[in-house]
């Protein structure tokens, strides 16, 4: 399940709100479904009511003689009036929608407690008003839905009611049925349906609701984008930081939450920057008053008549010397604040080679057709490439360099001859002073330096660097360097 989620704070917070937009739709679409149904047939209840009464009072106004013509031509397809001498109900429902219908007529007709009228309401088994089918009672030949008075005097309809079951509405209709007693001992019998409205979900309000559905997606993906973009910014800043301390700040800038965020980043990397900028200071400091009395030594060991001490000393003296050289150099690599440029990257690399081959150093090159360039600090990369290929040439005898390409990044390979590394060392080699070889010997291990320097290098231009063992022997330098800009 979790593998179809989104993984990013965008896609899950989206999600999320769109899930509850969802949710919210169809439980307020439902509300307003049932709302709908029953203010209709309130208002179809009332209105069927009022017109009840006022027939009745017409009825009762007229001449007995006169009662039958007004009754059937009072009858329609919405209210089906019949005059009759017994009440068709023998008894009164007292259902709420009932009991309101009653009231209201009592009211509007004046009528004591003995003389109420008789209703009843029951869902229509019929079609709605205007639809016919089976043989009707003369009472519903305009097609009335059919309560309980009805159904008792339509035998051959409730026989047809079973062909006919598919083709009833969704929501069925409650069928109205009131007799209103005369002054004369006359009954008026009235059928009707309560509407119960067409269907919530019409045409209209579906596009209503998708119109807003998109409004609101529209919005949404809008906010939530607003709202997570500053942590891609903050998480861009993160990386450019690991790569170069003296990036550019960040904008200090949006809302209070993001503007106090980015204060903290600024004076995490100023701390940053002053901490470094004080340990190159130190150890320039230590490489300057360190070389004063290397340098006395070294007179001091001139004047040693014994040559064979004299050799020695002057080799330890020289150790030192290197190894301060090369300290001081790897703190300045991570520290150093060469301007990024635009840089070909194959003419950089064959210019090393070259350079190299000249002082008669076996190493040789593939390179691209065509030119590739980058943004980079070419000082520092042309540094960090002599100090890999010294290295395979230093154990492996010889180096091969080649350069390819993809759309998103540049690879430079160095490979040798040489015995190869543990594996278990390959990791630990770019850790500094490390070395793998067991002599400590200055002439065949070196200061340890080398490959330190080389990832500082091209990690501060967003690439990196493995190591890995060739078969039968040797070893492969990678460096993958992006084309963006780092």
């Amino acid at each position: 399940m979790k593998r179809f989620l989104p993984n990013s704070l965008f896609g899950q917070t989206l999600l999320l709100l769109l899930a509850g937009l969802i949710v919210s739709h169809a439980i307020g679409s439902f509300i307003y479904s049932l709302d709908r149904e029953s203010a209709v047939r309130a208002v179809g209840g009332l209105a069927t009511a009022q017109r009840i009464a006022n027939v009745s009072q017409l009825v009762a106004e007229m001449p007995a003689d006169w009662r039958e013509r007004l009754v059937a031509g009072l009858s329609d397809r919405s209210l089906q009036v019949v005059l009759t001498d017994r009440p068709p109900l023998t008894t009164s429902d007292a259902g709420p929608v009932a009991d309101v219908i009653r009231d209201y007529l009592v009211r509007q007709l004046q009528l004591p407690a003995e003389r109420e009228p008789l209703v009843s309401v029951d869902e229509a088994e019929g079609p709605p008003p205007g639809r016919r089918y089976g043989r009707p009672p003369h009472h519903a030949e305009f097609g009335m839905g059919r309560g309980r008075m009805m159904r008792e005097h339509d035998d051959d309809d409730r026989r047809g009611r079973g062909r006919d079951r598919e083709r009833r509405p969704l929501m069925r209709a409650l069928g109205l049925e009131v007799a209103v007693p005369l002054n004369d001992g006359q009954w008026l019998f009235f059928a009707a349906n309560l509407p119960s409205g067409n269907p919530g979900f019409s045409y209209q309000y579906l596009v209503s609701m998708l119109v807003m559905a998109v409004f609101i997606i529209v919005i949404s993906i809008w906010a939530v984008r607003r709202m997570t973009a500053p942590l891609a910014t903050v998480a861009h800043a993160s990386d450019r930081l690991g790569r170069d301390v003296n990036a550019p700040p960040l904008p200090e800038s949006g809302t209070v939450e993001m503007r106090q965020a980015a204060q903290a980043f600024n004076a995490m990397q100023t701390k940053l920057r002053a901490l470094i900028e004080n340990r190159t200071r130190m150890l320039a400091a230590l490489s300057h008053d360190l070389r004063t009395p290397l340098t006395l030594l070294r007179l001091r060991a001139e004047n040693v008549e014994n040559t064979e001490e004299r050799d020695k000393m002057l080799s330890t003296i020289a150790e030192m010397d290197t190894m301060i050289g090369a300290t001081l150099q790897y703190a300045r690599e991570q520290a150093a604040d060469e301007p990024l440029r635009t840089t070909d990257v194959t003419a950089l690399v064959q210019s090393v080679v070259d350079d190299m081959a000249d002082a008669g150093i076996d190493v040789a090159i593939t390179t691209p057709a065509i030119p590739v360039s980058i943004r980079c600090q070419p000082a520092a990369l042309k540094r960090a490439l002599t100090n890999l290929i010294e290295n395979a040439v230093k154990y492996g005898r010889r180096a091969r360099v080649s350069l390819t390409t993809a759309p998103q990044s540049i690879e430079i390979a160095i490979e040798d001859d040489g015995p190869g590394i543990p594996e278990e060392e390959l990791s630990r080699v770019f850790e500094p002073f490390y070395r793998v070889e067991e002599s400590r010997s200055r002439d065949t291990g070196g200061v340890g330096l080398g490959l330190a320097i080389a990832r500082t290098v091209v990690e501060a231009q967003g690439g990196t660097i493995t190591l890995s063992n060739r078969q039968p022997h040797g070893i492969r330098a990678q460096v993958m360097l992006p084309r963006g800009a780092p």
